[in-house]
């Protein structure tokens, strides 16, 4: 009898201390429209039948609760506004107390760390600072060749699904995607493609399936009944053989650059390698790199390495696979993606793509951006106030989340006529200039912009190019999209196809 008194006094006082933490989060925005009846402790985390569809469910509040601009609301003990309105997303976008990244991130610190995803403003301003120069497009543009070799290797597993009713092309490209990403961020190769059963390849999937999990579960938020998870357990496994592969990596690497400096062979440095052929993986330059000083400890480069591969492959992805299923359902799309390819490369589909050949890409460039207009990598941006601050009729208090819904943005119909409608004119110069600059978000924008999105466009244009002249995709039975929510878009239903051989 006691034990139920003191149960039910607990939970009381969990629900009191609940509405007082909301209040205080939300007293300055409550002219913000909240979509219906909350749930103590649970808040709004009903609202939606399952995982899957989160997405459309916070698309179509935000539509229609929040007129296209904005909505609160809370999932367990994290209090969120999501905004979908390109002038206040420039202004948050571009204030300093809002550059922190949402404490949802967390999640992902036990991989991570706090490398340059993670990171709070302090250390990130530094760490963006030093690696920038590793995306200077002659950096950049020695790994064509990369893509070139991964993507052939590509090619060849996608041969064997010609005829095929349907072929999921998500597991394909994310193998594919893997493998480039190790080459340029560590400069070796896990051959992912050829090896998909690996420990390695395993883990990174696995870790990062684990990682949404506790994003959108309210119970595995708390970390005392996360730890006596199954998922706990399968974290450490993957864990350890991650950062013990990079790390094996980077001490390797870092005795090689010593060998050379005992032989009088001065490593190459960033300004040398400018006009430089080697290939210089980022891996090098972290190596090479000094932070207030200082030069960075192997567990610093690890979780930027270990950064680079979890932003690298599974956003590209995302953004390949859904691009081929969209000229898949697009064939007067996928004809001028064709014959644009056709134009570049004439009568030698084969030959090695160059820098020049990817700038000319333009139709396929705009391919690609309507493709993450409709299916963003990273539907949801989200950042942590970290103090108080005020946006016209707006207050927003420290600690509150802030989400930015490049979902519902994208799909915005007084921004996007036809929002469903696929269609890349959209972006041609005319159209783009007519819209609002931070109405068109798939790297995020301001302080925190994705540091890598040239190096992504190169890669995605390589890979879908030769894509483009080896097959024709065609739409599949049964190929609808169930999207999944998560940090990187996907489908639930795989994303599926139909492939025939190209005659060039």
């Amino acid at each position: 009898m006691i034990f139920l008194v003191l149960l039910g006094l607990g939970l009381f006082l969990a629900i009191v201390w609940w509405y007082i933490d909301y209040y205080r989060h939300f007293k300055g925005v409550f002219n913000i429209p909240r979509p219906g009846w909350m749930f103590p402790i649970f808040g709004h985390v009903f609202l939606a039948k399952n995982a899957t569809d989160a997405y459309w469910v916070l698309h179509q509040l935000t539509m229609t609760v929040g007129k296209g601009k904005a909505i609160r609301g809370c999932l367990g003990y994290f209090y969120g506004i999501n905004i979908a309105d390109p002038a206040i997303l420039e202004r948050l976008l571009t204030h300093t107390s809002v550059i922190n990244k949402s404490q949802l991130y967390k999640y992902a610190h036990r991989w991570l760390e706090t490398g340059l995803l993670t990171s709070d403003h302090e250390k990130w301003r530094g760490r963006r600072k030093l690696l920038t120069p590793a995306y200077h497009f002659k950096i950049l543009e020695q790994f064509i060749d990369v893509f070139d070799k991964n993507s052939n290797i590509l090619v060849q597993k996608l041969q064997r699904e010609v005829g095929k009713n349907k072929t999921d092309v998500f597991p394909f490209v994310t193998l594919c995607a893997l493998d480039t990403i190790c080459e340029t961020a560590m400069g070796t190769c896990v051959n992912a493609q050829q090896c998909a059963d690996s420990d390695y390849v395993q883990s990174i999937k696995r870790i990062s399936e684990i990682v949404i999990s506790r994003g959108i579960s309210v119970l595995k938020q708390f970390d005392f009944y996360y730890l006596f998870t199954q998922d706990y357990r399968d974290e450490t496994k993957c864990i350890e053989i991650l950062h013990g592969y990079t790390m094996s990596v980077i001490q390797s690497r870092r005795k090689e650059l010593l060998a050379k400096q005992n032989e009088n062979e001065k490593p190459k440095q960033i300004e040398e390698n400018l006009g430089y052929k080697a290939k210089i993986p980022f891996l090098d330059i972290l190596l090479q790199a000094t932070f207030n000083g200082e030069p960075l400890t192997d567990e610093d480069i690890r979780e930027e390495v270990d950064t680079f591969m979890f932003e690298g492959h599974d956003t590209t992805s995302s953004a390949i696979s859904f691009t081929i299923y969209c000229l898949a359902n697009n064939p007067h799309v996928q004809k001028k993606v064709f014959e644009e390819q056709r134009d570049i490369f004439v009568d030698n589909p084969q030959r090695e793509t160059t820098y020049q050949d990817l700038q000319e890409m333009k139709y396929l460039e705009m391919v690609i951006k309507e493709t993450l207009r409709l299916y963003p990598s990273v539907p949801l941006y989200g950042r942590t106030v970290v103090e108080d601050f005020s946006i016209d009729k707006y207050s927003f208090k420290r600690g509150t989340e802030i989400a930015f819904g490049v979902f519902s943005l994208h799909r915005n119909p007084e921004i996007y006529p036809n929002p469903e409608v696929f269609d890349p004119e959209r972006f041609t110069l005319e159209e783009t200039v007519k819209r609002h600059p931070f109405s068109y978000l798939p790297f995020s924008a301001g302080y925190r912009n994705c540091v890598g999105q040239k190096f992504a466009m190169m890669e995605m244009k390589a890979t879908i190019g030769m894509l483009v002249r080896k097959f024709v995709f065609q739409e599949a039975p049964d190929s609808e999209l169930k999207l999944k929510s998560g940090l990187i878009l996907s489908s639930a239903t795989g994303v599926n196809v139909k492939i025939t051989n190209r005659v060039w």
